[in-house]
């Protein structure tokens, strides 16, 4: 065995801690992403806050984090990974706690938008580590593996912020929850090694190459297949930001729920169904992705469609516990995509492009999804409000007019993509 950083990956068990812990990493993000959303209303209240200004705060934060991602993961591209990874966590970490001392719309703003760019840092190299630490054909399981930290981020994001906000405040919240990503950054920084570009593929990299972000993208809008994939993930997203983000004002607005109570149901819904959905898809996409490389896109097509039923119960019915159980099993049909796209994409473009690929395919992501989900919902709530007078109902009316749209819209260039690849090789 060579003595060199990337011969630790030639141990298994040494490849599958890396991994563990870059999905703690991820975790640890959408935990300090996710907090907000059950925070929002004690936040509305104690600031004088609106819909349209809560939904603002979403679309800061989404376009400072695609803003600043795409020369993050270009860096990444180009230098250690492993420290960009620990520069990001220290200051989303930082900025994370500066919430809590936010005392007016403005001021929260910046401290979101501080989050939103440090959490540009973590999934674009941690994607393309991974990359080169799995082969291909175990890249949509141990993506998926990675993804699970969306489940588990948003489980302890709701879990935390709904117990200490009923006991302690929202302001306490924010910084018991911020700063144990501080000591993660160290861990990090002295465990993770740096692992040579294209080490599970057999083709070392040559530390010359560099692409700009726009050859990058030239590259991945040139097959029409990613360009399918990115547009369909995108309207996924939108359809998953906008119900996790206002989940937690349905269940206390209509039902009347507290945030502790609410958040256990919804962190369960996220950690347990939504880890049988992200972690299941990739594994079917891998498992059946052999024998036809179109399944890759469809099986989340299929999936995002029967999703639907669920949102129309979870937001429709208004009996609590029939809601709850909607809401809760939903997450198996809508979060699997993501393991699968990103293994369509990493086996898609060259290994010095890997990262920044990511950070594009976040781009849009984050710009259809993260930006627009929450916002547009919360724009249309309070429309409804004002022109129909609904209340409490204007929200819920909202997410069934705009989630199942773009669950239908997300499946047809998903099915459109399985389609074209199946025509050709995957890679070519």
């Amino acid at each position: 065995m060579s003595n060199t950083p990337s011969s630790a990956y030639e141990r298994r068990s040494y490849r599958y801690y890396v991994l563990g812990l870059l999905t703690l990493v991820y975790t640890v993000n959408f935990v300090d992403r996710q907090l907000l959303s059950i925070l929002q209303e004690a936040i509305k209240v104690d600031l004088g806050l609106n819909d349209e200004q809560l939904g603002r705060l979403s679309l800061a934060f989404a376009v400072f984090y695609v803003v600043a991602g795409l020369p993050i993961a270009t860096l990444a591209d180009r230098s250690n990974r492993r420290t960009v990874i620990t520069v990001a966590i220290s200051a989303w970490s930082l900025m994370t706690m500066a919430c809590g001392y936010a005392a007016n719309f403005l001021q929260l703003s910046l401290a979101r938008i501080g989050v939103g760019v440090g959490e540009a840092g973590c999934s674009p190299p941690a994607h393309s580590i991974i990359s080169d630490v799995f082969p291909k054909e175990k890249r949509a399981v141990a993506f998926s593996v990675y993804s699970l930290g969306v489940n588990f981020g948003v489980f302890l994001g709701l879990v935390l912020g709904g117990v200490l906000n009923e006991v302690y405040g929202w302001r306490v919240a924010f910084v018991v929850v911020g700063a144990p990503g501080l000591l993660l950054a160290l861990i990090v920084r002295f465990t993770i090694k740096e692992p040579t570009r294209g080490w599970a593929d057999g083709q070392v990299v040559d530390k010359l190459a560099k692409s700009s972000v726009w050859q990058v993208v030239k590259f991945t809008a040139s097959k029409d297949y990613l360009v399918h994939l990115s547009v369909a993930s995108g309207l996924s997203a939108f359809g998953n930001y906008a119900v996790v983000n206002w989940a937690g004002s349905y269940f206390v607005r209509v039902h009347g729920m507290g945030t502790a109570e609410l958040s256990l149901w919804l962190g369960v819904g996220i950690a347990l169904f939504g880890g049988i959905g992200t972690f299941g898809t990739g594994w079917l996409c891998d498992k059946l992705g052999r024998r036809k490389v179109g399944l890759y896109m469809w099986v989340p097509a299929v999936s995002l469609l029967l999703s639907i039923p669920f949102v129309v119960v979870a937001y429709f019915s208004r009996d609590t516990q029939t809601a709850l159980i909607a809401h809760a099993v939903l997450p198996i049909f809508t979060v699997g995509y993501l393991g699968a796209s990103l293994a369509v994409l990493h086996s898609s473009v060259p290994n010095h492009m890997r990262a920044t690929s990511s950070a594009i395919l976040f781009l849009v992501i984050n710009v259809i999804g993260m930006a627009c989900g929450p916002y547009f919902v919360g724009l249309l709530s309070n429309y409804l409000n004002l022109s129909t007078q609904l209340g409490v109902e204007s929200l819920p009316r909202a997410i069934l007019i705009l989630v199942p749209i773009s669950c239908i819209w997300a499946s047809i260039h998903f099915f459109i993509a399985g389609q074209k690849m199946s025509k050709g090789e995957l890679g070519k």
